[in-house]
């Protein structure tokens, strides 16, 4: 399995993508491709061009969440197919995986939208829709995890937002996750974490019946964390011990930096690319 970063907040050093405050990963596996997320806009598929990777037969997209930094790249990737199509190009339609609730609009911080700009019916059009809460195995090795327990005290318990037509604070239980069975451990694959970095690690042992965890990648939502959430994480993977971890996106500096006295941090950015062996 290949693991290709399209879209994160920053580049890798001269190399000259584009970056957003968003993510979006391309997976290839054998004959499958999935895009995982979407990003905020089209620089995914500018910058997968730019690399020489086609997203014009995908098999799927994964959406982690309904935020906008992970799915308002879908817009403009449905205007890319289209104008593929009045061209008469091949491509084809992938399926769209997500939690039934990743397809709704949310309000936050006074903006009146920062979840998902297009509804399920109009999606629908485009897409064979495959809305899951249970975890399901798009091959034997990779496999999204539906909605995920939040089973420890210290992460998963903030409020963002609120859904539409709802007065009560949007805890994003839609947020899922993918993890890749590999022979030496699983493969942690994130977008945003609200549901917890170490709840998701927890659910993909239990889902694979493995303990022993090779890389995680994604955003950790270590943005400014409580006390009590940045040292029950530390304490988490200080136990876990994962070969190399990848936090991006939504992680910041200082958490970065107390994570790596315990993990062996690394380097993310657009244009980083990982193998993986099933």
């Amino acid at each position: 399995m290949q693991l290709t970063v399209l879209v994160d907040n920053n580049t890798l050093i001269d190399r000259y993508f584009l970056a957003e405050p968003g993510l979006s990963f391309l997976i290839e596996d054998e004959n499958l491709s999935v895009l995982f997320d979407a990003g905020y806009s089209d620089i995914f598929i500018k910058n997968a061009h730019m690399m020489g990777k086609s997203l014009v037969h995908l098999d799927y997209i994964v959406l982690s969440h309904s935020h906008l930094d992970h799915t308002w790249g879908i817009e403009p990737y449905l205007r890319y197919l289209t104008e593929l199509e009045i061209e008469h190009q091949p491509f084809s339609r992938p399926s769209l995986v997500a939690h039934p609730e990743s397809l709704t609009g949310v309000s936050a911080h006074g903006l009146r939208e920062i979840g998902s700009l297009i509804s399920k019916d109009r999606l629908a059009k485009h897409f064979d829709l495959q809305l899951s809460k249970k975890p399901k195995f798009l091959t034997e090795n990779l496999i999204f995890l539906g909605q995920i327990p939040r089973t420890n005290d210290f992460e998963g318990t903030l409020p963002f937002g609120r859904k539409d037509g709802s007065n009560e604070d949007d805890m994003v239980i839609e947020d899922s996750a993918l993890v890749y069975k590999t022979s030496n451990g699983l493969v942690i694959i994130t977008g945003c974490s609200h549901s917890g970095i170490c709840n998701i690690i927890e659910y993909a042992k239990k889902v694979c019946k493995d303990q022993k965890i090779l890389d995680v990648i994604g955003g950790f939502h270590l943005l400014n964390p409580s006390k009590r959430q940045l040292e029950g994480t530390i304490s988490y993977f200080e136990n876990l011990c994962p070969n190399r971890v990848y936090a991006c996106h939504c992680t910041d500096l200082a958490s970065k930096i107390a994570l790596s006295r315990v993990v062996n941090i690394k380097e993310v950015g657009v244009g980083l690319s990982l193998q993986y062996k099933s």
